[in-house]
């Protein structure tokens, strides 16, 4: 028993401690590329938005989870910026259409994102080309084409997180603005009318892993350094987020004609089988009259014989005969003789007042010895036990 004793111990301080251990240790880094603002993991972009405002003095920030075209249609805003970070982009005509007249209008725009999508891939004649690199790996060293922005070398970073570059650009529409140490393409500036599009395939260039080196601050202020001040910056976070719109369950099935027949024909029948099957497929059940109470007739039984052989006498002695067994089994007083002693006993334990007490004990005194009762003392009898009953506590 003692061995047991000790095995059950020492497996209990065996949990405890793996349970403390398992809840201090250290978590696993987190490496996910989110692009989000508030993510402190590596890969997001909470220090860039901490420096957003030492970036861009002055100029007033606000995010938008819409699509392009709902976010300027209508807007004709001008001296603005528009960010785009993340992973894959997508545009589709109308959003393409909105961001060309935004930037013509004097805007400028900056995409930071490993895909662009096949629009923006077809109508620049762009490619991204993306290179399979070890975690540990080093990037291919950086740097920008002009000469201002050097920073006496190469940008150098770890990750394979500078590799991307473009496959494939259209030199005569196309500005180069930075290169990799292969001399391949990584950074470009597309103009439209007073304003411009710039495009780098490395977001994580922008993230918190990249900002926390001396290399990678400098690299990301250098590159953000070519959108002009103005007076408002737009950051999408339709492409990282999701649009307000994403919380439906049912967006995509009313999105798309045949989805949304199929979806109410779905319900027009579910309904229709319901109230169809709400028809009763059983017998009716009969209705069974419930039982007579027979206790109660069998108390106006007694009733109408004690009341046709008028025997007072009796009934008064059995009531007598229940108070006093109930005196004995409430308030756990003898009954043996009724005097003052009991009438201070139960008035203290009942809470009745002591006249109402003396004045039924009287009247049981007075009572029991009699051979006969008229009808009037078995009245005042119960009167007064029924008003004990309602004061007693």
């Amino acid at each position: 028993m003692k061995g047991l004793r000790l095995y059950l111990i020492g497996s209990a301080v065996v949990m405890v401690l793996y349970l403390i251990a398992q809840y201090y240790k250290p978590k696993p880094t987190d490496w996910t590329p989110t692009y989000l603002r508030e993510d402190k993991i590596p890969f997001g972009l909470y220090l860039l938005q901490q420096e957003m405002g030492t970036l861009f003095p002055g100029t007033s920030i606000k995010t938008s989870r819409l699509p392009v075209y709902n976010t300027l249609r209508g807007k004709n805003l001008s001296h603005t910026n528009y960010l785009f970070i993340g992973g894959d982009l997508k545009f589709d005509a109308l959003d393409y259409r909105e961001l060309i007249s935004f930037m013509k209008r004097g805007n400028h725009v900056f995409i930071a994102a490993t895909d662009i999508g096949d629009l923006l891939n077809d109508k620049l004649k762009l490619r991204i080309k993306t290179v399979l690199t070890f975690a540990e790996k080093k990037s291919i060293p950086v740097s920008f084409v002009n000469p201002a922005l050097q920073n006496h070398g190469d940008y150098i970073f770890d990750k394979g997180i500078s590799d991307q570059h473009f496959g494939k650009i259209d030199t005569l529409r196309a500005t180069i603005l930075g290169k990799n140490a292969d001399g391949q393409v990584n950074f470009v500036k597309y103009t439209f009318g007073k304003g411009a599009l710039y495009i780098l395939p490395n977001p994580q260039l922008l993230t918190n892993y990249s900002l926390l080196t001396p290399h990678g601050a400098a690299y990301a202020t250098r590159a953000l350094s070519y959108l002009p001040n103005a007076d408002n910056l737009i950051w999408d976070e339709n492409n990282t987020k999701g649009g307000i719109e994403g919380s439906s369950l049912f967006r995509v099935i009313f999105a798309h004609a045949p989805l949304r027949w199929a979806y109410e024909l779905a319900i027009g029948g579910l309904l229709i089988f319901v109230f169809y099957e709400m028809k009763r497929r059983q017998r009716i059940i009969p209705v069974v009259a419930p039982l007579n109470n027979s206790s109660a007739d069998f108390i106006q039984v007694v009733g109408k014989v004690y009341y046709q052989q008028r025997d007072n006498r009796d009934i008064s002695q059995k009531k007598i005969s229940y108070f006093l067994e109930y005196i004995r089994t409430t308030y756990r007083l003898k009954t043996t003789t009724i005097d003052e002693e009991l009438v201070t006993a139960l008035t203290v334990k009942s809470g009745v007042p002591e006249e109402n007490i003396r004045q039924l004990l009287d009247a049981i005194n007075g009572i029991s010895p009699l051979k006969k009762v008229s009808d009037q003392q078995l009245i005042n009898l119960n009167k007064l036990m029924e008003n004990f009953y309602i004061q007693a506590q």
